[in-house]
């Protein structure tokens, strides 16, 4: 019975770890860029005085792969990331990756992302352009041009998601893999002008939430009605003899 309470008590954990996930993509529904976080489950099997218990993990988290729809905004330094790729920023909590490409340029001529980080070029390196010479003309490949020359690079990285990352705030994130630089591969680039939105599927994310707090609940009325049968059986063999 004791094991019982404990598997019902992992299962809490891991639905109220997913309950916060699923906040977390709604909130960012409209947050450009975003990829919304999904939850992996596994059984962890033990032996509990010679009986087999399988109990429920925490959860790996992974990005969802879904990509979001791209608008246009007709500015020049906005930019989406065409295929399964990454813009790279120099975040304070180091370099990082967001599918966010809102970008602008300093009075410096520093190129930086919209929370003021610079950008990166492949190298790892901040981007510097003129201001004085104006929007830059950026091909799909992520090459930048000032006055039809090129001046630099934007950084296109792919990075495995499902190893592991940490958030760094709202849509950059910093995978446990090393990400990767991509060169010349026609499936990846950059569409200048463009943004893409979240993946967030507000309808489907709001069906999870409503699913995974009815299964909460019901988790936590089998542990009550659990308890309550261990406190009958206590007071019965307490009474014995």
């Amino acid at each position: 019975m004791q094991s019982g309470l404990y598997v019902a008590l992992s299962s809490q954990i891991a639905l109220e770890r997913r309950l916060t996930t699923i906040a977390d993509n709604i909130a960012n529904i409209n947050t450009v860029g975003f990829r919304a976080t999904e939850v992996k489950f596994n059984d962890v099997l033990t032996n509990s005085e010679g009986v087999k218990v399988e109990y429920v993990s925490q959860g790996e988290e992974f990005l969802s792969p879904n990509k979001g729809g791209i608008i246009q905004t007709g500015n020049p330094l906005d930019f989406a990331i065409k295929g399964d790729a990454w813009f790279s920023i120099d975040s304070p909590a180091g370099p990082a990756l967001t599918r966010d490409g809102r970008f602008s340029i300093t009075d410096s001529g520093n190129l930086v992302s919209i929370e003021g980080y610079p950008v990166l070029d492949s190298g790892g390196g901040p981007i510097q352009l003129s201001g004085a010479n104006g929007a830059p003309d950026v091909g799909a490949d992520g090459v930048i041009y000032q006055n039809g020359n090129p001046v630099a690079k934007l950084g296109i990285f792919e990075a495995k998601t499902d190893t592991g990352f940490v958030r760094v705030g709202n849509t950059a994130i910093i995978p446990q893999s090393a990400p990767q630089a991509i060169v010349d591969r026609i499936d990846a680039g950059v569409v200048q002008g463009y943004v893409e939105q979240s993946n967030v599927n507000g309808v489907s994310e709001i069906t999870r939430m409503m699913m995974v707090s009815r299964a909460f609940e019901n988790v936590t009325q089998l542990m009550r009605e659990s308890e309550s049968s261990m406190t009958d059986a206590i007071k019965t063999l307490g009474g014995v003899g």
